[in-house]
């Protein structure tokens, strides 16, 4: 693409059209950008659109997609095209900074992102003068170029926080020090000094105090790892002030918005994240200031208001006290009764009561507060820190603070109980106590693993939870309804068995609450429940236990997808998926309409697919319903596609590219089932299966290659006389596999289907191609992942077509190559296979070139035949050798960069392990004594002496160890 006016013109209509609401116009656009964006300018073009475009809303749209195409294409994958030309990557860095200084504040912060994601994979080596031309911009004095480069500097430097130490990082960090610990620190007095100079000017304080958020978000990312010489040589400097900072009240940058946080805030929350972090990893550093800290820290609890902009604020204040109390050498601070009963009545108790903002989320915007309460993203909350500091405080004081909530607790529920229409905050309240004082340790997985013994948990369900549940009108109090719901399912492992199962009815009454919390918390009560597992590893709840409940559980779970704002919810549907699988052939009566309700919903839901979690317990539900009722009736196969194919075929169609690999999954769960010839719908489908736009989306390969193969194994004699011309195409298949290193096991998988299962006079002709292919392969580079494949695929090859086919082939292409490939690859390489099947594969096929192979016998390759006998004993005998090399790292499938639908593998899809050798060997030991015994009685003499005159002793004692077991002897 030109940088011409015409294709800029070009490039403003399709953004435009972009923004349409009609997918009819939407969609073309989106779908001519991505045809466009390998072009060489096409970034260039974008970044002169931000630059120069007459339209503001043109601008906003070129940065978003600029840095969306940065994110998809920047990093370089090994093995793949580079999609952004060298000219262009060069350009973009020379420009990218400057132009993101001088941009508006919405443009310059995805200019910043774009920024970082190209830092993360260029910065340093790639980009050395990144950083020394962000320090030289904090001279310019200019607020809004000082924060772009604070902004920017922030993105690229927070991943320091999650990062596991290794020599590259600390390198990278030292050199980022060197050149900005020094700025960064005068930047921050000469700030505080103007802040004090301008004390009087708003605009003025609102810019400085931006700067002063970015600068302390700053310090938190570059003290993450450990404390580096620097800044503790300036600590007084950087802690005073934060200390003053904290301290600091200006009525100017006090906001009247009570949701939004402001700037001071702001600033505040992200001091008391430094102190915590400076508390928690370098107390003994941080012990001189430690007090005065405390000292701040806790006015401030008790002066903030209940307002929703001080949420942040206060929980990382809380988490403060949170960080401090655990540690021994602070336990001090805390032992006194008197301290210990202010903290509580001050700080807890205040910050777990339920606000008006509290209730408005629980009504209107239930999604955010699901994912808080239940998902645990409610690190910021309030609530969350309160729960924290009570747990912390516990790891010394358990008894005292377990009395104090005590009384709490009680006090609450007596009020609640005069009046609970009024008074059910207080009820509330009391749950949410007890919970945090009861839960030691908790994971997702298991809900609470570890209690506290002085909170009587059982006794608490029957007296204050199960009342709740067990009322007549389910929409009633449904905060009460969510907090007991919760309850459970936290407590799942302390509550006996039979309290489980006299709440699960409950559980399915509240399927049918109104309240999207409410039938969200009984749905994923459920699904927990049905998980848990009792003795001998069995669900704790069988299907035998939930039989009167079947019907009622399946009508009200699939009701209340229909409930408003319910009808893409994950839990439910996980709920679902979780019910089938437990409840296994007692939902085969329910499938007719099951199966109805779930491809009508698949088929509203791909029109639009915006719920991942949700389309993946959809489709595994569909997966477990073919399952089950295929199992009892295998006939039922046909009557599942009737009721599939027409959605599949419309998902194919309109390339719904996040719904495509599983609908592979599904036809080839199908298509397994089926134990006679390949359907006609099927082969219709084969030739589309092969087209290359299919394969050039990573995430559609492992399905599509699990897809061919369930048609070779059960079709391939159709394929090879009604298909032939197709065969080709399936080879093209494989080579394009075996190119790269990402995706080269899943070219073998094909390869070894169609050696396993195609007549061979249709391979015939391209089998030589197969050997020259892999050769070059392995010249042009060796991994060990290929040479494993590899060495299962010849082994297969050999059984398959026999040894001397296999010999043959080989030495065909270049003389001697079967020796070389014998003492190069087979001999040292053996030890590394891994997988029971792929081990046999080779026993089986190393068997036969030892004993079905007459040039092993008498030609040069004959000194090769002992070495090749100790390795496959060696292969029985010994450890797996599981040793990489250093330099490969293989680019996991799901990583690789930019917005591609990565593979998501059903569960419930799975593929049955296949054994091409099962048939014929049972045991490889044996089938290595018996084979050895009759290459023995065809050429008497040879073997033994061959074994005592070569074979070292512990290989030859296993062996006879084989020919003992096989009751045969060698002559």
């Amino acid at each position: 693409m030109e940088l011409s006016d015409a294709n800029l013109q070009t490039l403003t209509e399709y953004l435009k059209k972009t923004l349409d609401p009609d997918p009819a116009i939407r969609r073309p656009a989106e779908k001519f950008l991505e045809s466009v964006e390998g072009s060489q300018n096409y970034p260039l073009l974008l970044l002169t659109l931000l630059e120069k475009s007459q339209e503001n809303v043109i601008k906003v749209c070129a940065s978003v997609t600029f840095k969306n195409y940065i994110k998809r294409n920047w990093r370089i994958v090994e093995d793949e095209p580079n999609k952004i030309c060298e000219s262009d990557r060069i350009a973009i860095k020379a420009n990218i900074v400057p132009l993101m200084l001088s941009s508006p504040e919405q443009i310059q912060k995805q200019l910043s992102d774009a920024i970082s994601i190209i830092g993360r994979e260029d910065f340093p080596q790639k980009w050395p003068d990144l950083l020394t031309e962000m320090v030289n911009r904090f001279q310019s004095g200019d607020f809004h170029v000082i924060n772009g480069v604070l902004r920017t500097a922030h993105s690229l430097f927070k991943r320091y926080r999650h990062e596991f130490k290794s020599n590259e990082l600390w390198t990278e960090i030292k050199l980022v020090l060197d050149a900005f610990a020094l700025p960064l620190t005068n930047l921050f007095k000469a700030t505080i000094e103007l802040c004090s100079t301008h004390a009087n000017d708003a605009s003025a304080l609102k810019v400085l105090f931006s700067s002063l958020i970015l600068i302390a978000k700053l310090f938190y990312s570059l003290n993450f790892q450990d404390l580096p010489e620097f800044f503790e040589d300036n600590m007084e400097t950087w802690m005073t002030n934060f200390h003053s900072l904290l301290t600091l009240d200006n009525k100017l940058l006090q906001t009247d918005d009570e949701e939004e946080a402001g700037l001071l805030e702001l600033l505040k929350s992200q001091i008391c994240d430094n102190a915590a972090l400076y508390a928690q990893k370098y107390d003994e550093e941080f012990q001189p200031y430690l007090p005065r800290f405390v000292t701040a820290i806790w006015n401030l609890l008790v002066t903030t208001g209940q307002e929703v902009k001080y949420d942040l604020l206060v929980s990382n204040a809380i988490q403060f006290l949170a960080s401090v109390c655990e540690r021994p050498h602070y336990k001090h601070l805390f032992e006194d009764q008197n301290t210990l009963t202010s903290i509580c009545e001050k700080v807890i108790v205040p910050n777990m009561e339920f606000r008006a903002a509290d209730e408005e989320a629980f009504e209107d915007n239930s999604e955010e507060y699901i994912r808080r309460d239940l998902e645990g993203s409610d690190i910021d909350t309030r609530r969350r820190a309160a729960c924290d500091l009570v747990r912390g405080l516990c790891k010394f004081f358990e008894g005292p603070v377990t009395g104090i909530f005590s009384g709490y607790v009680n006090s609450m529920l007596q009020e609640y109980a005069k009046n609970p229409s009024v008074n059910w905050k207080h009820k509330d309240a009391a749950i949410y106590l007890v919970t945090s004082l009861a839960s030691k340790a908790q994971t997702q997985k298991h809900g609470i693993t570890q209690a506290n013994e002085l909170v009587n948990l059982t006794e608490f369900f029957v007296n204050h939870i199960q009342p709740d549940l067990k009322s007549a009108t389910v929409n009633e109090f449904p905060v009460l309804k969510a907090d007991g719901i919760k309850y459970i399912m936290i407590f799942r492992n302390q509550v006996p068995k039979e309290q489980l199962l006299v709440s699960i009815p409950l559980l399915i009454n509240h399927l049918q609450a109104e309240s999207i919390v409410v039938h969200t918390y009984a749905a994923h009560a459920l699904e927990r429940l049905f998980t848990m597992r009792g003795t001998n590893n069995a669900t704790l709840i069988t299907a035998a236990e939930m039989a009167p409940f079947v019907e009622v559980l399946l009508t009200n779970l699939f009701k209340a997808l229909t409930l408003p704002g319910s009808s893409e919810n994950e839990y439910i549907m996980k709920a679902i998926m979780r019910s089938f699988s437990l409840l296994q052939e007692s939902i085969i009566p329910y499938i007719p309409s099951v199966i109805t309700q779930l491809t009508q919903k698949l088929l509203a839901v791909s029109k639009n697919p915006s719920k991942p979690h949700f389309n993946h317990y959809m489709f595994e539900s569909i997966c477990l319903s073919i399952r089950i009722t295929c199992k009892a009736n295998p006939e039922a196969v046909g009557s599942f596609e009737e009721a599939l194919f027409l959605v599949f075929t419309e998902i194919l169609q309109n390339d719904v590219q996040e719904f495509i690999p599983y609908v592979f999954q599904v036809m080839s769960l199908l298509l397994e089932m089926h134990k006679n010839e390949i359907p006609s719908s099927y082969m219709a489908l084969f030739p589309h299966l092969l087209q290359p736009v299919l394969w050039e989306r990573t995430g559609n390969i492992p399905p599509l290659v699990r897809l061919l193969q369930a048609y070779l194994e059960h079709g391939a004699s159709t394929i090879a006389s009604a298909a032939a011309d197709k065969i080709p195409g399936l080879l093209g298949v494989f080579q394009k596999l075996i190119a790269s290193k990402a995706n080269d096991h899943q070219g073998f998988y094909l390869l070894n289907s169609i050696i396993e299962h195609m007549p061979p006079e249709s391979v015939d002709q391209y089998r030589k191609q197969i050997f020259i292919l892999l050769f070059q392969r392995l010249q042009n580079s060796k991994t060990t992942k290929f040479i494993k494949s590899f060495l299962v695929f010849i082994n297969l090859y050999c059984v398959r077509y026999g040894a001397l086919a296999l010999q043959e082939i080989f030495d065909s292409i270049q003389p001697k190559m079967f020796g070389m490939v014998l003492e190069k690859i087979i001999i040292p390489e053996i030890q590394k296979v891994s997988g029971q099947v792929e081990k046999k594969i080779c026993a089986v096929g190393i068997t036969k070139i030892l004993t079905e192979c007459p040039p092993m016998m008498d030609t040069e390759y004959t000194k090769l035949w002992i070495p090749l006998l100790q390795a496959l004993i060696g292969l029985f005998e010994l450890p797996e050798d599981d040793t990489i090399p250093d330099e490969e790292h293989f680019i996991d499938i799901e990583d690789t960069p930019g917005y591609q639908t990565a593979f998501s593998q059903l569960a419930f899809a799975g593929k049955k392990e296949h054994d091409p050798v099962g048939q014929m060997v049972n045991n490889p030991r044996i089938h290595l004594a018996q084979s050895l015994h009759k290459l023995s009685t065809a050429c008497p003499g040879r073997v033994l002496s061959m074994l005592s005159t070569s074979l070292n002793a512990e290989a030859l004692q296993y062996l006879q160890g084989y020919l003992q077991a096989a009751s045969v002897s060698l002559l």
